[in-house]
């Protein structure tokens, strides 16, 4: 779906929605979830009010790490289906309204990419970074070619690094070259032909993996930051509809380069992702080793702070001002999701009444509008296991469609689905809320048509925190209160009028210049 708007303009309106394509919907009993899949549940993401997803890597690859090492980029891989499913399911999403990105993963390949296999046998081509034969630079890995030396993975030894060049010159580590010496120039011609490929064909846009990660001792990413605006500045001129989203998790940093957004993530910014995490991360799931252990601002002990968030969200907009949007993600791929360890279905409500009237772009994560949880204990699978208490696998299960074997997500044998599908029995399903006016599914659905028809709540209505506790409360655009509290005790706060117009509501009062709100409440008011 291509448009006339600016990339600015439409992505300004988005509700993202992000599909890990290998387990959303599989059409042909393979147990592992492809285009035509995706294509067959459209109607769902149109009902629920989605106008934009993007689908984790769907390029050729050898799998080493889910896709993230790419072997072509400018054929899918055949386990999705081909480049012209791949164009089916464009168009049919364009048909109802929905724009699609895909994710491109810019700094480095597969080690089977044809120019890698090249590379390893030609000691005068610098595509990657290549040290010579001698002692083995750390962090390098030996050469699978006939080419002498040691090439630099970016992080999977599988994944070679694309060289875009040094910012600083070493003369006892000759393998630095500056951003602009051949090889460092190709790749940007490179990267700049795969997306003027894809757009062309009628994708929307992408989003960039670990798009800081390009030029190497780079301090302040000044050179990575020059390389990524001459990448803008050509797509602003030559298709001024394409959104360039990045896996920054600076958007203070990553806006100013180039970005039309940037994601608050568990990483990144000088605070390592602190401010994502202190929203949603209880210490379940996906844990990285160095994180220091505090209590989330959505926990139902009411020992966390929205203070860390609010403090990283205010540094942010105000370095990017109306230049860029900062998205707010429910979880990814990489990380768990809301409904996990002792987080419970009831938490989840007040969590999207927050992000979905926040001023920030919202991405959804597959499944997370049903409460999908992160399921523990499961394999590793395609480099998803990134330390002692970091298994990704849990936040990539089959999405749940109904109360079906395998969910509904397809028709293969148990054993040969992708991941396995939670186990639990009373594991929530689109069907069965799809069936309960109560349910999460439908509130998210009906928080999406609130803030469509809202603008105020979306990220360009102004923002005043009234109350930075339990509850939490703020006034969106000047008309409209949002108050939601995470814990399960009760709370209350000053309110800014004597009542106020309900328009979504659960377990919050608002009388005589009070607000009251019960265990895990939310509301939305207009004054």
């Amino acid at each position: 779906m291509t448009s006339s708007r600016p990339a600015r303009e439409w992505l300004a309106d988005a509700v993202l929605y992000q599909i890990y394509p290998q387990s959303f919907a599989d059409s042909d009993g393979d147990g592992i979830g492809d285009f035509a899949g995706i294509e067959a549940r459209l109607d769902h993401l149109a009902w629920l009010g989605v106008n934009t997803v993007w689908f984790n890597p769907c390029f050729a690859s050898p799998f080493d790490d889910a896709g993230y090492d790419v072997s072509d980029y400018f054929t899918v891989a055949p386990r999705y289906g081909t480049n012209d499913d791949l164009a089916r399911l464009v168009e049919a999403a364009g048909r109802r309204g929905i724009r699609v990105l895909l994710d491109l993963v810019a700094g480095h390949t597969s080690d089977r990419h044809p120019w890698f296999t090249a590379s390893a046998g030609d000691p005068g081509d610098h595509r990657y970074i290549w040290a010579g034969p001698g002692e083995r630079p750390e962090g390098f890995v030996a050469s699978p070619g006939t080419r002498p030396g040691f090439y630099k993975p970016n992080f999977f030894e599988s994944q070679p690094a694309l060289n875009f060049g040094y910012a600083r010159m070493d003369p006892a580590e000759p393998w630095r070259q500056p951003v602009d010496a051949e090889g460092p120039r190709a790749n940007r011609q490179a990267l700049y032909e795969i997306m003027d490929h894809w757009l062309s064909l009628g994708l929307s846009g992408f989003r960039v993996d670990m798009a800081a990660s390009l030029v190497k001792d780079d301090p302040g990413h000044a050179e990575t930051v020059g390389l990524w605006r001459e990448l803008r500045a050509r797509l602003d001129a030559e298709h001024p509809h394409a959104a360039l989203l990045s896996e920054w998790g600076d958007p203070a940093v990553s806006v100013p380069a180039g970005f039309h957004a940037d994601f608050f993530l568990q990483f990144g910014a000088e605070d390592d992702g602190l401010a994502l995490r202190s929203l949603w991360n209880n210490f379940e799931g996906t844990v990285s080793e160095q994180w220091e252990p505090r209590a989330p601002y959505f926990d139902a002990g009411g020992q966390g702070s929205p203070g860390t968030f609010l403090d990283g969200w205010r540094r942010a907009t105000e370095t990017i001002a109306d230049a860029g949007l900062i998205v707010l993600p429910t979880a990814n791929h990489d990380f768990s999701r809301l409904a996990c360890g002792p987080r419970t279905a009831e938490q989840l409500p007040a969590a999207f009444a927050f992000q979905l009237t926040w001023p920030t772009l919202p991405a959804i994560y597959y499944g997370d509008e049903i409460g999908m949880r992160y399921v523990p204990g499961l394999p590793e699978r395609e480099g998803s296991r990134l330390g002692p208490r970091y298994n990704r696998a849990g936040s990539r299960t089959p999405m749940q469609w109904d109360d079906s074997p395998n969910a509904g997500f397809s028709t293969a044998p148990a054993d040969a689905l992708y991941l396995p599908v939670d186990p639990d029995p009373g594991r929530p399903t689109v069907a069965a809320q799809r069936a309960d006016t109560g349910s999460l599914l439908h509130l998210v659905r009906r928080l999406i048509a609130l803030r469509k028809e809202t603008p105020e709540l979306g990220p360009a209505g102004s923002t005043e925190v009234l109350h930075a506790g339990y509850p939490l409360v703020h006034v969106r655009g000047g008309r409209y209160l949002v108050v939601v509290n995470p814990r399960s005790e009760p709370g209350e706060a000053a309110a800014p009028a004597d009542t106020a117009t309900p328009l979504e509501v659960s377990g919050v009062t608002v009388r005589a210049g009070r607000i009251r709100a019960e265990g895990f409440g939310y509301g939305i008011f207009r004054l």
